[in-house]
């Protein structure tokens, strides 16, 4: 299922990264995930596209473990992290998330949100934490912003400033959140230019967007979502352009009438 380039010389194919078997999921009864299953392969990057409601976001939450599922199983890199005697903080070492609202610390600097987890949860000593910090702010264009308060960003700057939050533990994989959603149209540029730059870098990154043209230009393949299911999966080419699904067509077609696709 996943887009892995396959191995030279008949070697064995890697395992993906991520692997969701069945995963459901519900509230109160009711499911938003229905019997989900997904491969990503390391370095892929898998777009989730579906109207709001279709279960995107609460699929990243559940493979960062903040919500328990209900039956299935998810495994990284082999270890099945939803088995209840795994320790969720130790597998969230190895996955960074990044939500649509930014989730900085008002009252902290961009250096010190950034820096936080890695010097109480992880241990880290400071000047170590720093260091690699600024390394990273530098390479997003906020070397200049490590003292500034989150209220004197941007929101692309706050966005930006909360991926490296996000990668300052070198995480074996990414989640994203409707990243762009809060952002005036003009700043959706630099949170692209940021995310297209990871993908070259060989990040494995699993991203939800409402932004067609953000999924074109990311993904190695796009999942249509809706209602908890994925009804269609393929290249970004595909899917946007020649999707064989007709629920996948209603749904792109007010995308392409307003010219966002």
């Amino acid at each position: 299922m996943s887009a892995a380039n396959p191995p030279a010389g008949g070697a064995e194919p890697r395992p993906p990264l991520l692997a969701l078997d069945g995963v459901r999921k519900e509230f109160g009864g009711s499911p938003v995930l229905r019997s989900l299953t997904l491969d990503v392969a390391e370095h892929e990057v898998v777009v989730l596209i579906g109207a709001s409601g279709s279960g995107k976001s609460t699929l990243l939450r559940c493979i960062n473990l903040l919500e328990p599922i209900s039956d299935g199983s998810i495994h990284l890199d082999g270890e099945h992290i939803t088995d209840p005697r795994v320790d969720p903080d130790g597998v969230r070492r190895r996955i960074g998330m990044v939500f649509q609202a930014y989730n900085l610390f008002p009252h902290m600097t961009v250096l010190d949100n950034i820096t936080l987890a890695p010097r109480r949860v992880h241990g880290r000593p400071r000047a170590e934490a720093e260091e690699q910090a600024r390394e990273l702010l530098a390479r997003v264009g906020l070397s200049d912003k490590a003292a500034e308060y989150p209220d004197r960003l941007s929101g692309g700057q706050q966005q930006r400033a909360a991926i490296v939050r996000a990668l300052v533990n070198t995480p074996r994989l990414l989640l994203l959140d409707e990243v762009t959603s809060a952002l005036d149209p003009e700043l959706v540029g630099e949170v692209l230019t940021l995310v297209q730059s990871l993908r070259a870098d060989g990040m494995t990154m699993l991203l939800a967007t409402h932004e067609m043209g953000f999924a074109r230009h990311v993904a190695d393949r796009v999942c249509f979502l809706d209602g908890g299911r994925i009804l269609e999966q393929g290249p970004p080419e595909q899917v946007l352009d020649a999707p064989e699904h007709p629920r996948t067509r209603r749904f792109l077609q007010r995308f392409a009438e307003g010219g966002r696709l």
